[in-house]
C-alpha cells in the first residue's frame, strides 16, 4: 500500500491523492474564508460533487473546465455539466454520472456511490467510498445526518479514514459523527464542515472529546486549513 496525502481546505473540500492520481472532493472556494484561490492548487484528476448545495458544488464547474478533470457526481447533477459546457466524455460513467450503491472506475480509482440523509436541488445527496490507486479506502460522507446502515458500508469495505461532518444544524454534530465512526470501523476519522458559518460548530472538540467512547480504536486526524498529511 502506497502513501495517501490528504489535504483540507475547509468545509468540507477535500484533495485526496495516491498513486500519482488525485480526486478533489466538494471544492468550495469562492467564498470559503479557509480556502485559498483555486487556482492555486494542484490540478485533479478527478472532481467529486457530493450535491448541488453551493458550499458543496462551489468551483467544480470552473475547474472541470480549466484542468480537464472528470466529473464524479450523480446522474440529475451530470446534466448541470454537460449543459454548462464540460464535455460528455469526462462524466464519469459514459457522461451520464450514476446512482447510490453502483461503482465507477477511471484513472485507477474506484468510486462507490452511497446514501446521504440531507437535501439536494438536483437529484439526491450523496457520499463516495473512494479506492485509490494504492489501496486507500476513504469514505466522504458528505453532508448527512447519522444513519444506522453506515454499518452496511463498514462492513462493505475496510475504510482506511473517514471524513465525517460535524457542524450540525445542517448535517450531524460531533456526538453524532462520532457514532458514525464506531459504526463504519473506520481506522481514522477526519472532522470536516465546521467553523466555516457561524451557525455551526466553530471546533471539532465535541467529536474528539466523544470519539474515545465510541469508536475507541479510531484514530482521530485533524488537520489545519491548508494541510497536507501523508498516511502510510
Amino acid at each position: 500500500m502506497s502513501e495517501l496525502a490528504i489535504t483540507w481546505y475547509g468545509h468540507s473540500n477535500v484533495m485526496i491523492s495516491e498513486g500519482g492520481v488525485s480526486v478533489l472532493v466538494d471544492p468550495f472556494f469562492e467564498g470559503n474564508p479557509f480556502a485559498p484561490q483555486w487556482k492555486s492548487i494542484p490540478a485533479p484528476d478527478i472532481v467529486a460533487v457530493t450535491h448541488d448545495h453551493s458550499d458543496h458544488l462551489g468551483q467544480a464547474l470552473e475547474i472541470a473546465l480549466a484542468t480537464g478533470a472528470s466529473v464524479a457526481c450523480i446522474v440529475e447533477l451530470a446534466n448541470y455539466f454537460t449543459e454548462h459546457g464540460v464535455p460528455s466524455s469526462r462524466i464519469m460513467n459514459c457522461g451520464m454520472g450514476w446512482n447510490i450503491g453502483g461503482t465507477v472506475e477511471e484513472k485507477g480509482v474506484r468510486m462507490t456511490m452511497t446514501l446521504a440523509f440531507h437535501s439536494a436541488g438536483r437529484g439526491v445527496p450523496v457520499g463516495f467510498v473512494i479506492e485509490m490507486p494504492g489501496g486507500h479506502r476513504v469514505y466522504h460522507a458528505g453532508d448527512t445526518g447519522l444513519f444506522g446502515d453506515m454499518a452496511l458500508i463498514g462492513e462493505r469495505f475496510s475504510l482506511d479514514v473517514v471524513m465525517l461532518p460535524v457542524g450540525g444544524v445542517f448535517t450531524m454534530d460531533g456526538e453524532d459523527a462520532a457514532r458514525a465512526a464506531a459504526l463504519l470501523k473506520a481506522s481514522a476519522a477526519m472532522p470536516m464542515h465546521y467553523g466555516t458559518f457561524g451557525v455551526l460548530a466553530q471546533t471539532p472538540e465535541v467529536f474528539f472529546k466523544a470519539l474515545p467512547l465510541h469508536a475507541p480504536d479510531c484514530r482521530p486526524l485533524l488537520l489545519n486549513p491548508g494541510q497536507t498529511i501523508a498516511l502510510a
